[in-house]
């Protein structure tokens, strides 16, 4: 026989499981949700879901320390402010609280504008403790050893995951990549596929870069696909490591986990701005103020906060962004050109 209450009390973990798990769309648009006003509910990349699932789990820790009479996410709500200040106290980064602070604005739907949300710390260049100086992680990685790799991440600018999954197969040449655009320019409109249009435009923007070689990231960031030019001192040293793996294997079997992936990925960055930078006394004034009527450089992108007054070319930081798989102009300004 069958349990005759059929009611089922599920605990915090399970509902919030359940409640996540819901709002999986991955490889969906998130531009096309977001014009009909249907991306609030709904989770895009799965990289995001599993860093909101995480954080998610440590809220329900906190609740079942501190408010063990909360048995359902409707009634643990109010303590999310509790929660989140108290990582703050903790000592807790600002973007590690933005991530808390989404995670929950996800999990109950708040709006990241809401009045009456918690108000997350405001981040600052100077308080990054992501790849800069020395990390006690450091001390478990050898640079020496680990040479190679080192070159490769600052040639390539892979993220982690992206080299994990590098293959044989993933290197371009330039030449490839002009004789396919050619091919897919003699397509008629009515043959274009919307796959065939991205890839063209994929293309065409690996010709903003000078170099002849480049890696071809099939699924970076929010499922992005890319080319990424190799760059450096070390280009046909890495070349040469991608064409001597087998098309379908790994270029790399083991990445270090104490390799500073972010720090290079900076480096890398930082050589590509610099190569494509303008001197910004010789970008033109080309716009005029309609309240001031001053002429102002429109190409020139205005740092704020602590790097206040540090003027950058947004023409280069295009080309700087396109190579990261980023596509925010301040994404490049705060968190990869450095030391100019």
């Amino acid at each position: 026989m069958g349990r005759r209450n059929k009611s089922y009390s599920k605990d915090l973990h399970q509902q919030a499981y359940e409640r996540l798990n819901s709002m999986q769309a991955f490889g969906e648009s998130r531009r096309a949700a977001k014009s009909e006003g249907a991306d609030r509910d709904k989770i895009f990349s799965f990289n995001t879901y599993k860093s909101y699932w995480k954080h998610t789990k440590y809220f329900i820790k906190y609740i079942k320390e501190h408010h063990s009479e909360c048995t359902t996410l409707k009634k643990a709500r109010k303590y999310v402010g509790e929660w989140l200040q108290d990582g703050v106290d903790r000592g807790l980064s600002a973007w590690t609280i933005g991530v808390q602070r989404s995670a929950m604005g996800k999990l109950y739907g708040i709006a990241p504008d809401d009045e009456d949300f918690f108000k997350a710390p405001k981040k600052q260049r100077e308080n990054i403790k992501r790849s800069r100086g020395v990390r006690v992680r450091d001390k478990h990685f050898s640079k020496t050893n680990n040479d190679g790799l080192i070159k490769f991440c600052q040639g390539t600018g892979l993220r982690r995951k992206e080299l994990q999954e590098l293959r044989g197969k993933d290197l371009m040449t330039r030449a490839q990549i002009e004789a396919e655009i050619s091919e897919l320019k003699k397509l008629l409109p009515a043959e274009l596929t919307p796959d065939a249009e991205k890839r063209l435009g994929m293309l065409k923007d690996a010709l903003m870069f000078r170099e002849d070689y480049f890696t071809h990231v099939r699924n970076g960031k929010g499922g992005r696909e890319r080319v990424s030019p190799i760059v450096g001192p070390n280009i046909e040293q890495i070349v040469e490591r991608i064409r001597n793996t087998p098309a379908e294997e790994k270029v790399w079997q083991h990445v270090h986990q104490s390799a500073d992936i972010h720090g290079y990925r900076a480096e890398y960055a930082t050589a590509i701005y610099k190569s494509h930078a303008r001197p910004i006394v010789e970008i033109p004034y080309d716009r005029v103020n309609k309240g001031t009527g001053h002429r102002y450089q429109s190409q020139v992108y205005t740092c704020r906060r602590d790097e206040s007054g540090r003027k950058l070319d947004k023409a280069a930081m295009l080309v700087c962004s396109k190579a990261l798989g980023h596509n925010r102009l301040e994404v490049v300004a705060n968190n990869y050109i450095r030391d100019l």
